[in-house]
């Protein structure tokens, strides 16, 4: 009997194939040089343990300096970097007064087995980049310019008094070649009369997204609180138009990140204050978007981060809808953070409001930057910037408790990362 037992237990282990579903790439730095030199670090995804094996030909560079973000296009055959650049020092933290140099989107095509080769750059309109986003087509790309090219275009476009702001350029992308071609402003033109090749938007802008069919980006006044900005988007043309809608307050001063899921949209807010009343630093806001981009809070409104969390920067709802998880880089910005981490939520089935995970929150990697499901449905990952890793997680489909991998958790990159993002083609 036990050796029977055996030889069944050996001919069930056999069937399990091992294959590639998809393939994990993650921008950075290389942490040993000053001038922020930019890689992308690839490994593809084993369909049984989510184990991460490294790409061959990875990491290569990034085609700039401290890539902040990057998309994948519909199709999975092309991928667009944002390349912040480098102050005039030689650093990272780009202001207004100190903009970065040398900001571009460096273009590079996906080939078998994962390897990327760098095709086009392309550049934007206005200074300190920090935010790119896809249409869901893949058709349209746009880019979240922290400062515009020109303060005296704000007035025209955001109304008088109007001394600053910040502006998205907005891209077609060729589906065969992947190239970029601009988008110019059929609403709003220039004093001499020429149209503007970009879309201004309040001035401190903070981060963007899609949504219900507008573009709505999240901008900071330290004087009048957080708000939300709606252009209404064109699924023909790109085009962006200014409705009759004003930016619309939150009644925040430390919004951080938008993210939507499930038709919904959410802002991460880390005011660092009992704000909600239950004891919680930071909070997420949940809206649905109505007729000219207007926000309706939803039902239960404000729900609380994990208390023992810091600094919410993205979050991800699965794909059957059913969890949202919250990664908080924390406030630390080196070593391990003790408030760094992964909240986690069941989302109600009817009334979709948000209620915590029992033994949540799920650790993670110190500093997480970004959040990603497999294409399998069956693992998440975040990318890590305090200790250069990509952390790993297995998702129970019944509780959303995320638990640990069979097999590594934890793999090593060469420098801090700063985004992450899937790509289900494996051929």
């Amino acid at each position: 009997m036990s050796a029977l037992s055996g030889a069944v237990f050996l001919g069930v282990t056999s069937c399990v194939e091992s294959y590639t579903v998809g393939y994990l790439y993650v921008t950075g730095t290389v942490t040993s040089q000053n001038s922020g030199n930019g890689i992308i670090s690839g490994f593809d995804i084993d369909h049984n343990t989510g184990k991460l094996n490294p790409i061959d030909g990875l990491p290569i560079s990034s085609g700039g300096a401290n890539p902040v973000r990057a998309i994948l296009t519909v199709g999975s055959k092309f991928i667009y970097v944002l390349n912040r650049g480098v102050n005039s020092s030689g650093g990272a933290d780009c202001t207004t007064a100190d903009p970065c140099q040398n900001s571009n989107i460096q273009e590079f095509a996906v080939g078998g087995n994962g390897i990327l080769t760098a095709q086009e750059t392309f550049y934007t309109q206005g200074t300190n980049p920090f935010r790119i986003l896809g249409d869901s087509s893949g058709n349209f790309l746009y880019v979240l310019d922290h400062d515009a090219p020109s303060n005296a275009a704000c007035a025209l476009a955001l109304g008088t008094g109007t001394t600053a702001c910040g502006d998205v350029t907005a891209f077609t992308v060729n589906q065969t070649t992947g190239r970029l071609s601009l988008i110019v402003n059929a609403q709003v033109t220039a004093a001499n009369g020429t149209a503007l090749p970009y879309f201004p938007v309040p001035a401190n802008p903070i981060d963007f997204n899609i949504a219900s069919g507008y573009l709505l980006t999240l901008a900071g006044n330290s004087t009048t609180g957080d708000s939300i900005f709606p252009y209404t988007y064109s699924t023909s043309n790109g085009q962006l138009t200014i409705n009759q809608n004003s930016a619309q307050p939150l009644g925040i001063f430390q919004g951080t990140a938008l993210g939507t899921g499930s038709g919904y949209l959410y802002v991460l807010d880390n005011e660092g204050t009992d704000v909600s009343g239950t004891g919680a630093t930071s909070q997420i806001l949940p809206f649905t978007v109505g007729t000219g981009g207007a926000l309706q809070a939803q039902t239960g409104g404000v729900v609380p981060d994990d208390t023992t969390l810091a600094n919410p920067i993205v979050l991800l709802v699965e794909s059957k809808g059913k969890f949202l998880y919250v990664a908080n880089q924390g406030n630390n910005v080196q070593g391990t953070n003790s408030d760094s981490g992964l909240a986690g939520y069941v989302i109600d089935p009817s009334t979709h409001q948000l209620s915590f995970i029992a033994g949540e929150p799920f650790g993670s990697g110190s500093g997480p930057q970004c959040l990603v499901e497999d294409p399998s449905d069956q693992f998440i990952y975040s990318a890590d910037y305090n200790d250069s890793s990509v952390s790993g997680r297995v998702v129970d489909p019944n509780s959303g408790v995320l638990n640990n991998l069979r097999v590594n958790k934890t793999y090593a990159l060469q420098g801090p990362a700063t985004w992450c993002l899937v790509d289900g083609r494996t051929n």
